[in-house]
């Protein structure tokens, strides 16, 4: 069974990602191909990948060419590899500089930048992982934010509960309006109550606020979304640590995809407004 543990997937995380096993050197270095088809058989790939329809292609090449189908057909699946990839080459050696393997340092750069834009953390010794946004505040809060609302607007199930926090997605996303418009919000709020407290700091329009004469119809979806949002939080499993499937039992695969799709949607419209757009 493949490691469900995802990162992200666009362009630039390919280009980057294939730089690391650039075969274009005098001498070979690992992963070999059967390592990457290995890893790619496992991720449920096969399909995008070009050896796999018999053509000859170096590994850089090939990396590109399955995470770019990927990335148009699975790319739940995408996540995954581009996760595996990155421990495999971190397991070779490929980060470190005494190493046979070594990817070489601006590759790594690259690859460090790329992440970073998509709240994902690469260390200089090959590890990968979500930002801890509670170290995060002012701009750099709300650019990570961005980043977790672009996954989970594509279903990426990791995005729901976020790195070295006890919330949801929208619940961090409500709490960082507060923050940003008042100067600080009360940690014992429940979900609605914080939520409300955004919408108010936006100017958006919740039920409790009653439909005026002559107002535009943008007024109800806010309301709808509103409602839409505390369902959602209800749907989540607040038991444990937040490690693990962040959904009640009783919520099947597609209800929770829907429920981080949904998130974000409502994610990117609060964060917009946030930013100065109506």
């Amino acid at each position: 069974m493949a490691n469900n543990k995802s990162a992200p997937l666009n362009d630039a995380v390919i280009v980057a990602l294939s730089q690391l096993v650039d075969d274009a050197q005098p001498e070979r270095r690992d992963p070999s191909h059967y390592d990457l088809e290995s890893l790619i058989s496992r991720h449920g790939l096969t399909a995008g990948d070009p050896k796999s329809q018999g053509q000859t292609v170096g590994k850089a090449k090939r990396v590109r060419a399955t995470l770019s189908w990927a990335y148009g057909n699975s790319e739940e699946s995408g996540g995954q590899f581009v996760y595996g990839l990155v421990s495999l080459i971190q397991g070779l050696g490929g980060f470190r500089e005494s190493s046979s393997n070594f990817v070489g340092e601006e590759a790594i750069l690259n690859c460090v930048a790329v992440f970073d834009a998509e709240g994902f953390e690469l260390s200089s010794d090959g590890h990968l992982r979500p930002k801890v946004l509670d170290t995060l505040a002012g701009v750099a809060l709300t650019e990570a934010l961005k980043s977790y609302v672009r996954r989970a607007a594509k279903g990426a199930e990791d995005a729901a509960l976020l790195t070295g926090t006890g919330k949801d997605l929208l619940e961090a996303i409500a709490a960082h309006v507060v923050q940003q418009k008042f100067g600080g919000y009360s940690t014992q709020s429940n979900f609605p109550t914080l939520l409300g407290q955004a919408y108010a700091a936006l100017g958006l329009a919740t039920p409790q606020d009653q439909p005026q004469p002559g107002e535009g119809p943008e007024k109800r979806v806010e309301r709808a979304m509103f409602e839409l949002a505390c369902s959602v939080n209800a749907l989540r499993n607040k038991q444990g640590t937040g490690h693990g499937r962040p959904w009640l039992p009783t919520v099947s695969d597609s209800q929770a995809r829907m429920a981080v799709e949904t998130m974000g949607v409502i994610g990117e419209r609060l964060l917009a407004v946030l930013g100065g757009a109506r």
